[in-house]
């Protein structure tokens, strides 16, 4: 037998997914997370999953994994010691920024800390002409004597980012060259390779983040090649990044920069293979992991890209999914505020100590207590048994919160569940309604080991009137490793009218790109017949200050692309803002091209309906408090695994499997499709 596995590797819980290419079984296993080297839970995984299925590294025919190495050493500030060299006179860009205060009306916000102390900014004689001409050559004497300072610095990364340096990539080159002679041993970072974009200070930006985590990305890389080697393995590893596709373990290495959003990027990507096969076009995904919860709008079955993101108060230019965050998750603690309010989250329990009710110490309640005090999850175990709970930890947490607040112990465990909902659907207005969509248009797909825990009460609170629960939820991200491609995107700034008369610019401009992804078809050996590439422009009417991305049609550049190219932003900018400007003139900023080399994937067959009548999947009843129902209520429980194809779910109910728990409420039906996916519909 053949298997194909992916792995990710969350803050709480490592992920192993499983399939066998042969029969198309599916199987899946969690094991504990290692924060302080990934590579062991990560192994650990591979092994433990392996053994459930009778398997060997041997037997493994690809293997993909997330991880968010890259994530928290750029949150919790450890990455390498890092030097930067600049444009002569350009030494302060970084701290300086957009001279734009995190948060407009807030005196004391606190900017985040500076990647490359002032000490370690270096500055050399060189200028490029925003035309791409060379205006003042490259003081290599000077540089020299820079980067010889860093290396008294006992610098371990070093970032190079020049005035105009996209334009016209030749001083950046020879800088590459003279620091690979000067400092052979440090992890360089240039930013025409990471970012060859316009805006300098968010170019600038993305190529010190990359350099910060080299290292540490290389490490890790280092240590995990070694372990997954000594149990056997035998293919070659691929790494998620942020645009949802897997790159190889050397691309990743040195742009560990697309990784800092990989997590929840194939989670998006599994919601967008499910969503085909149920026949959902328009979807919102809801990913609820335990310190965060992650979502993006599917339109057409496709979730958008965006090429800049914000990322704990660093911007970076990279190609990643449309996907957004808040911090509220299973783990995400309970408390007061100063004006005696209640508030969940953006803290965490984390995997260590965790949640009250795990018994590891942990004293402030979670999301995670307040569900087992209200029993909405298994008072006595989850993890299909692996992991005891205990209720009467958790319910001592939320009392003594409750005693601030003088309300009831039960009423608190609610208040906590309704606090985070309330996130929950901020976060998914932000991606919907403030860009012109209406959620009620869209089927919510719940997943994470919480996702479809909260999914019902979140959907009734948008008015969605229909929720998708995948047959793996809480390690959907880890099926999304098996169902996604190997894919790089390359960009260009070309500043332009749009314009029949520039055609010929925009020819080059994606003749250009075109030869850097075939370079990186060849370095990943993907065959002929598996190449794929897609072209998009960045357009904006002249004089904005932000632009929105428009599909170039295939084939040569014409009169007619131009004439496409105009409706779909006239399209796009009416979507987004509301209006066309008449009579504006349209301007090309970015040519972007994606690179999509195809892979084999998992593939799933449909299940023959067995009847409406679920009785043969429950397993119990339950009291669960439903204030929707007047209290403790007595629910049936149903064992996932045991659920067929067309059987029927009326809530309320309780539905368990090893990773996750789905909560069904009154006047709610739950119906197992084809896929057997659990479809929820909300009464009218």
């Amino acid at each position: 037998m053949t298997w194909r596995i992916g792995v990710d590797s969350g803050g709480t819980f490592t992920d192993v997914c499983l399939f066998e290419e042969e029969t198309g079984r599916v199987e899946i296993w969690k094991v504990s997370s290692t924060p302080d080297d990934p590579s062991r839970g990560i192994t650990a995984g591979v092994v433990e999953g392996l053994e459930q299925v009778g398997a060997a590294a041997k037997d493994l025919s690809f293997l993909g994994h997330g991880t968010t190495v890259a994530t928290n050493a750029l949150i919790e500030l450890k990455g390498a010691r890092t030097g930067l060299v600049v444009t002569d006179g350009f030494r302060d860009l970084l701290e300086i920024g957009r001279q734009k205060r995190p948060n407009l009306y807030d005196m004391m916000a606190e900017k985040p800390a500076e990647l490359v102390t002032r000490d370690l900014r270096r500055q050399v004689p060189e200028r490029i002409h925003h035309s791409g001409a060379v205006e003042l050559p490259l003081d290599e004497t000077a540089l020299r004597a820079e980067l010889r300072a860093l290396r008294e610095a006992d610098v371990k990364a070093v970032a190079v980012c020049f005035l105009y340096g996209f334009l016209n990539t030749e001083h950046e080159a020879r800088a590459r060259a003279i620091l690979a002679e000067e400092l052979p041993e440090v992890f360089v970072s240039v930013s025409s390779d990471v970012a060859p974009e316009f805006r300098e200070f968010e170019r600038l930006s993305t190529t010190v983040v990359n350099a910060y985590l080299g290292p540490v990305m290389q490490r890790y890389i280092r240590r995990l090649q070694e372990r997954l080697d000594g149990i056997g393995l035998t293919v070659a590893p691929q790494l998620t990044q942020s645009n949802g596709g897997v790159i190889g373990f050397d691309t990743a290495a040195e742009l560990p920069v697309r990784t800092v959003l990989s997590g929840p990027s194939t989670g998006v990507v599994a919601a967008q293979a499910i969503g085909r096969m149920a026949g959902f076009d328009n979807i919102i995904t809801f990913d609820v992991g335990g310190t965060s919860s992650d979502v993006a709008q599917l339109r057409g079955g496709v979730c958008g890209l965006t090429g800049e993101a914000d990322v704990h108060g660093y911007p970076i230019k990279a190609p990643m999914l449309d996907i957004h965050t808040v911090g509220a998750g299973g783990g995400s603690i309970a408390h007061v505020d100063s004006g005696g309010l209640l508030k969940v989250g953006p803290r965490s329990a984390g995997a260590h100590p965790g949640p009250v009710c795990y018994g590891l110490g942990n004293e402030e309640p979670t999301v995670t207590d307040a569900n087992v005090v209200l029993q909405t999850l298994n008072p006595v175990e989850i993890l299909g048994g692996r992991m005891k709970v205990r209720r009467d930890l958790a319910e001592a947490a939320v009392a003594r919160l409750a005693e601030k607040l003088g309300l009831s112990t039960m009423d608190t465990a609610q208040g906590i569940i309704s606090v985070v909902t309330a996130n929950m659907a901020k976060a998914i207005r932000v991606i919907s309604v403030q860009r012109g969509h209406d959620p009620r248009d869209y089927a919510l797909m719940a997943f994470g080991g919480a996702g479809p825990l909260h999914a019902a009460r979140l959907a009734r609170e948008l008015g969605m009137g229909r929720v998708i629960v995948p047959l793996t939820p809480g390690t959907l991200c880890a099926l999304g490793l098996l169902l996604t491609d190997l894919r790089a995107d390359f960009a260009t700034s070309r500043l332009m009218a749009l314009d029949p008369a520039r055609g010929g610019d925009v020819e080059d401009g994606f003749a250009g790109l075109e030869t850097q992804a075939t370079a990186w078809f060849d370095r990943e050996a993907i065959a002929a017949g598996n190449r794929v590439l897609n072209r998009t422009a960045d357009l904006r009417y002249m004089g904005q200050n932000y632009e929105l991305p428009v599909q170039v049609p295939a084939g040569p550049i014409t009169a007619a692309t131009f004439a496409a190219l105009k409706e779909g932003f006239e399209a796009a900018h009416r979507q987004r803002f509301g209006f066309v400007a008449e009579g504006e003139a349209i301007q090309i900023v970015t040519l972007r091209m994606e690179a999509a080399g195809i892979v084999q994937k998992a593939e799933f067959r449909p299940a023959e309906p067995e009847g409406p009548d679920a009785a043969a999947a429950k397993i119990g009843t339950r009291e669960v408090w439903m204030p929707e129902a007047g209290g403790f209520t007595p629910c049936p429980v149903y064992a996932r695994a045991a659920l067929r194809c067309g059987n029927v779910v009326e809530g309320p109910a309780i539905v368990e499997q090893m990773d996750t728990t789905t909560v069904i409420l009154p006047g709610m039906t739950g119906t197992v499709d084809p896929y057997l996916n659990l479809i929820l519909e909300l009464p009218a």
